[in-house]
C-alpha cells in the first residue's frame, strides 16, 4: 500500500503525517505537489492539515482549485482511499467530495487542545479494525471546525451511517459540553456514501507515536493500512 501527502502552501501536518505513515506504520509513503498533475500511482491520498493558502477567503477555498485536486477527485470517484485531515477536510466538502461545510467555531475562537471521540460506524476502512470500546483521545487544533448542513443533509448522512466520529466526553456520552466548536449532532468525522473518503477535524497523526504519550491516533491510521 502507498500513500500520497499533498503539500499545499500553508500546509503544517504533512510532516507529522509523512512521519506517521513512513517511520510508525512502515509504509511507502511520496509527498504531492499542490501543482503536480500525477497522484503517483499512490493508493491512498492523504489531503492534512494546515492554513492551505493562509485561509484566505475561507479555510480549504483557494486549496480546493489547487491542480492537484482535479486528480484527487477522479481518484476518489474512482473508489481511490481519500483522508482529510482538519484543513483537509475543509477542503473536500469545498471539492464537493464530503457533504456540507465546515463555519466558524461556536465561541469564535481558535481551539488547540485534546478533545474525546466515539467511533460511530466501525464498517469503514479507516475504522474496521478500531476498539468498539475505546474512547479515543485526539488533539484538535482549528478556527472553522463546527460542522454544519441542512436538515436535509444531516438526515441524509445519519440514515446512512456516513457520521465516522462524535465529540463526547471521557466515558462515551455525547453532550454539548463535550461538543468543542457546535457542530451538529457532534459530529467530528464523516465518509462519503461510497465509504472511501473520510473527513474528520482530529488530528491523529499529532498523536501516533508513543514518544507522546498517547498512541490513540495510531489505531486509526492501524485500521487503515490493515484493510
Amino acid at each position: 500500500m502507498k500513500f500520497g501527502v499533498i503539500v499545499f502552501p500553508g500546509s503544517n501536518c504533512d510532516h507529522d503525517a509523512f512521519y506517521t505513515i513512513g517511520n510508525l506504520m512502515k509504509k511507502d509513503v511520496t509527498f504531492l505537489w499542490h501543482k503536480d498533475h500525477s497522484l503517483q500511482d499512490v493508493d491512498v491520498v492523504i489531503v492534512p492539515g494546515g492554513f492551505s493558502y493562509g485561509d484566505y477567503l475561507r479555510a480549504g477555498a483557494i486549496a480546493r482549485f489547487s491542480p492537484i485536486m482535479d486528480e484527487v477527485i477522479a481518484f476518489a470517484k474512482k473508489g481511490g482511499l481519500v483522508w482529510g485531515i482538519c484543513n483537509g477536510f475543509q477542503i473536500l466538502t469545498e471539492a464537493g467530495l464530503l457533504p456540507g461545510v465546515l463555519t466558524r467555531n461556536a465561541n469564535r475562537r481558535f481551539i488547540c487542545k485534546y478533545i474525546n471521540l466515539k467511533t460511530d460506524n466501525f464498517s469503514t476502512r479507516f475504522t474496521h479494525s478500531l476498539d468498539k470500546n475505546q474512547i479515543l483521545n485526539v488533539p484538535i487544533a482549528h478556527a472553522e471546525g463546527n460542522f454544519f448542513a441542512s436538515d436535509e443533509t444531516i438526515k441524509r448522512i445519519e440514515d446512512n451511517g456516513q457520521v465516522v466520529f462524535r465529540y463526547c466526553d471521557e466515558n462515551g456520552n455525547v453532550t454539548q459540553e463535550a461538543n468543542p466548536n457546535g457542530s451538529i449532532n457532534n459530529i467530528a468525522g464523516i465518509v462519503n456514501e461510497q465509504g472511501n473518503v473520510l473527513g474528520m477535524m482530529p488530528h491523529p497523526e499529532r498523536c501516533a507515536d508513543q514518544i507522546l504519550r498517547n498512541t490513540d491516533g495510531a489505531e486509526i491510521f492501524n485500521s487503515l493500512v490493515m484493510a
